[in-house]
């Protein structure tokens, strides 16, 4: 476990206490809860881009050769 301070005005402070949201547990929740949001942006934003400007199609051969070629390489990596 890892132990992080965090300064917060004090009203503030006083009003996420009145809450309950400065016990351990919740602040887990909120901090895993904020990095979901901010993955799914992300994931949104990607999808976006790609919407924006799409890959070109690939044909059945030219997938086969890139997974052959992935895991040519992993191979190659792992040592085998």
């Amino acid at each position: 476990m890892t132990t992080v301070q965090v300064t917060l005005p004090d009203q503030l402070a006083r009003e996420a206490q009145a809450a309950g949201l400065l016990t351990p547990e919740e602040l887990e929740r909120l901090v895993r809860d904020a990095l979901r949001a901010r993955r799914l942006q992300a994931f949104a934003e990607a999808g976006k881009k790609l919407t924006a400007d799409p890959l070109p199609s690939m044909t059945a051969g030219e997938i086969q050769a890139e997974i052959d070629a992935y895991r040519a390489e992993s191979r190659r990596a792992a040592g085998a």
